[in-house]
């Protein structure tokens, strides 16, 4: 499981650098988003990826099937499986599907699972994590692994329900934090710019440092940025690059900055005083000692009860993105 906040790599290090690297040694890649059709069932769109790949290594038997308009196929020593239907009750467990996948490629199963903690948002997609713990389960021995699963999440919180409860899927599995992109990052980046720009030699990599950092190390908005500052119809064309880059941070800085204020004006009074009560008391904060109902009420004009304090948490948590 790796967790990292929004915007900062996360997916395209899972599909630029660890699929690649997987498969370099031979083992077939399963990636599926969830966050890419946020408004399908999770439990759905992963069996569609895993029968989607699996059709791929069908070979013959998957063309001849569907040029007699057949969707299922049988595979010696295998059960019949219809990927159409991987996961559904009347179809092929995930197990089924997996197991028969790594038989057929004859090497280890890598699925990658991106914004695994959408998968809560649904009874199947909960389930569809069931199985793939049990599927990991019946795949793997002592020494001997056929199926990987990588778990990624932007929300940590919600990614902690699938190992914390007794009866979270995943169970007694931690999660790791995806280190952020840093200096060695922006120190590519700037040699591409000497490299592509050469009058903008030497590039002042501390200034652009400090311009990445104030982005939150979200590489996407900093290399939109580079291209703003260097495009000769962005602002400041007759300053050097750098500050241009440092002050088109603060101005983004300054947007999100707006952005929140604006999103915690537009809440619920109490939900406003929890947010404020979690920022002043940090890691001791209590969401429901008699403390914080007092807080609550003082900061809402009215009282407020355990029960109403636990719906504006939860309503919180359920944003998206999570507050």
């Amino acid at each position: 499981f790796l967790a990292a906040p929004r915007r900062t790599g996360k997916s395209t290090f899972l599909q630029a650098d660890l699929t690649p690297a997987l498969e370099k040694r031979g083992i077939v890649v399963v990636y599926v988003d969830l966050w890419a059709a946020p408004l399908r069932d999770p439990g759905e769109l992963i069996a569609e990826v895993i029968g989607r790949t699996l059709q791929k290594h069908l070979g013959p038997i998957a063309k001849a099937a569907k040029a007699s308009g057949l969707e299922s196929v049988s595979i010696a020593g295998a059960l019949k499986i219809d990927t159409s239907k991987i996961g559904r009750p009347d179809g092929s467990t995930l197990t089924d599907a997996l197991r028969t996948l790594h038989e057929l490629a004859k090497v280890p199963v890598a699925l990658i699972i991106d914004e695994a903690q959408h998968s809560l948002t649904s009874e199947a997609g909960e389930n569809t994590m069931t199985a793939l713990k049990s599927a990991r389960d019946q795949l793997n021995r002592p020494g001997l692994v056929n199926l990987m699963l990588v778990m990624s999440g932007s929300d940590r919180d919600k990614l902690l329900r699938l190992v914390n409860a007794n009866a979270a899927p995943f169970y007694g599995s931690s999660i790791k934090h995806l280190p952020l992109l840093g200096d060695d990052f922006v120190a590519h980046l700037a040699a591409r710019i000497e490299q592509q720009r050469p009058e903008l030699t030497p590039v002042n990599r501390a200034l652009l440092t400090q311009a990445f950092q104030t982005l939150g190390n979200r590489p996407q908005f900093f290399i939109d940025i580079l291209g703003q500052a260097l495009s000769p119809f962005g602002p400041d064309t007759e300053q050097s690059v750098e500050p241009v880059v440092v002050k088109l941070a603060q101005q983004r800085l300054d947007q999100d900055r707006q952005q929140m204020a604006s999103d915690y004006l537009a809440l619920r009074p109490v939900e406003r005083a929890v947010i404020w009560r979690m920022l002043e008391q940090n890691q001791r904060f209590r969401p429901y000692d008699a403390e914080a109902l007092r807080f609550y009420s003082e900061k809402a004009g009215s009282p407020i009860t355990r029960a109403m304090a636990q719906r504006a948490m939860e309503a919180l948590r359920d944003r998206q993105p999570s507050m």
